[in-house]
């Protein structure tokens, strides 16, 4: 094959897995909901995994914090091996049972999270101990697996398998497998932060404006939430201390920003009620 051959292969593989996704969306939307009951009573959302699966779970963890606002602690990537696997494979950990229960024990693993154990085979020794210890400390479980019928699926509450068929390069579930997962956990984690209040219409209102483009981006929020040009908005988030979501109650409502923050506070953070209630 010449290398447009080889791109062409591997493009139609890619798009079949969106359709895989679509499939099992019920499931999904059961782990959503796991995890904003989690979230309601203080409980964390804990992916777990190893190699690529693991490092798409750390990855969506450490990417909620500047979309949502989250605390860091409130969603977790718990990688075999540690995060230092996430450059650089450690052999042998994603075979350790053991390490993923001292893994657990190390976080506080109990009833108010929801663990979602990552792996595209569905029978990573590290996952799979993982999700049982998990279930016998009384945590919600969640499996996303590309192998329908797992052993990490029948460890679970809610069971996620999207079955992507064979990879273009046999065995390398880096591809269609981990664009899968990707998409789910994306899905977990967006949909969840919506929820509960993170998203106000299909706007970042928790956004944290820690560089340039982010500040930007926050004014930009606040001036299409408020239909306000860039100059208000940019007034209010000064007053609000940059926070976005406080400068949109701001404006909807007319208040300054110690009423803004006590609506969201009396309304769980949701935009919506704080404007009318």
């Amino acid at each position: 094959m010449g290398t447009l051959e080889v791109l062409q292969v591997i493009n139609a593989e890619d798009q079949t897995v969106a359709g895989a996704v679509q499939r099992v969306l019920p499931a999904v939307a059961r782990a959503v909901d796991l995890v904003v009951a989690a979230r309601q009573r203080g409980g964390r959302l804990v992916y777990v995994g190893a190699g690529t699966s693991g490092r798409l779970g750390l990855l969506d963890a450490v990417e909620c914090p500047p979309t949502f606002g989250t605390a860091p602690q409130e969603v977790v990537g718990v990688l075999a091996g540690g995060d230092g696997a996430f450059a650089v494979a450690v052999e042998g950990a994603e075979d350790d049972p053991d390490l993923a229960v001292a893994d657990l024990e190390a976080l506080g693993i109990g009833p108010a999270d929801v663990v979602v154990g990552l792996a595209a085979s569905g029978r990573t020794p590290y996952v799979v101990a993982a999700l049982h210890h998990a279930g016998q400390v009384g945590a919600a479980t969640v499996s996303v697996a590309c192998n329908p019928g797992s052993p990490i699926s029948a460890l679970a509450d809610v069971a996620i398998e999207v079955d992507t068929g064979p990879e273009v390069i046999t065995g390398s579930t880096r591809l269609k497998a981990g664009t899968a997962q990707k998409m789910v956990c994306n899905m977990l984690s967006t949909a969840a932060m919506v929820r509960t209040g993170k998203v106000y219409r299909n706007l970042m209102v928790d956004v944290r404006p820690t560089n340039a483009k982010l500040v930007d981006r926050a004014r930009r929020i606040v001036a299409t939430a408020a239909t306000v040009d860039e100059e208000r908005a940019d007034a209010a988030l000064r007053a609000a201390d940059g926070h976005a979501k406080t400068a949109v109650v701001m404006l909807l409502a007319g208040c300054g920003a110690d009423e803004a923050r006590a609506r969201l506070a009396r309304h769980g953070g949701r935009v919506r009620e704080a404007v009318t209630g």
